[in-house]
């Protein structure tokens, strides 16, 4: 081999390798961020749980107490006309 082709070699056996060391840095940082991404789901999951329970007793409360806002209007316009 001529002097050009390995000095050629050597130039692209060395950006491969930087290529390959780089990818591999890139592997790892993306299985931390899906990772971290997962825990944010799961987090982000509970808090909507939480919050539906939250508006669920909120609607078993709200109801019987617009009921009963109901009624004690209608008994004060029924007193008031007496």
């Amino acid at each position: 081999m001529s002097q050009a082709s390995e000095i050629l070699v050597i130039i692209l056996s060395a950006v491969l390798a930087i290529f390959l060391i780089l990818a591999i840095i890139l592997t790892v940082y993306l299985i931390k961020l899906s990772h971290d991404i997962r825990e944010i789901t799961k987090s982000a999951g509970r808090t909507v749980n939480n919050i539906e329970n939250v508006v669920a007793g909120a609607t078993k409360i709200a109801s019987p107490l617009f009921v009963a806002e109901m009624i004690g209007r209608f008994i004060k316009k029924y007193k008031k006309t007496k």
